[in-house]
């Protein structure tokens, strides 16, 4: 199953074409956030109905925990979420679809990535 990454969904909701798939529920927040007040609940419902919402379980918990030391042993740095990004699509052995070329970083850790243009 594929993971779509924020830039992705907001790819989606601007073109208005969804694909079938999975977000984080650390992109649903991202996305939201970005919402006028008036429209978020809206747009919570659009998301949900559309792709299945990933919430952060003990095994996504673990990953991102060793995740994050492995990146700090190496010197480098990845916002929190999109490591919980990349934790999620890693314990749920989903690819992750992405813009954000960061994500090659973690390529090594055993993330399946989509890197799109």
């Amino acid at each position: 199953m594929k993971l779509f990454d924020t830039s992705v969904v907001i790819e989606h909701i601007k073109k208005g074409v969804f694909e079938k798939g999975a977000i984080s529920v650390i992109t649903l927040i991202e996305i939201l956030r970005g919402v006028a007040p008036e429209k978020r609940a809206r747009v919570k419902e659009l998301l949900e109905k559309v792709y299945s919402v990933v919430d952060i379980s003990n095994s996504v918990i673990l990953k991102y925990c060793e995740l994050y030391s492995q990146l700090r042993e190496r010197g480098e740095v990845l916002s929190d979420a999109d490591l919980l990004i990349a934790a999620t699509a890693i314990a749920q052995s989903f690819t992750l679809v992405t813009k954000d070329k960061d994500f090659q970083r973690i390529a090594d850790y055993g993330l399946k990535l989509e890197l799109r243009t």
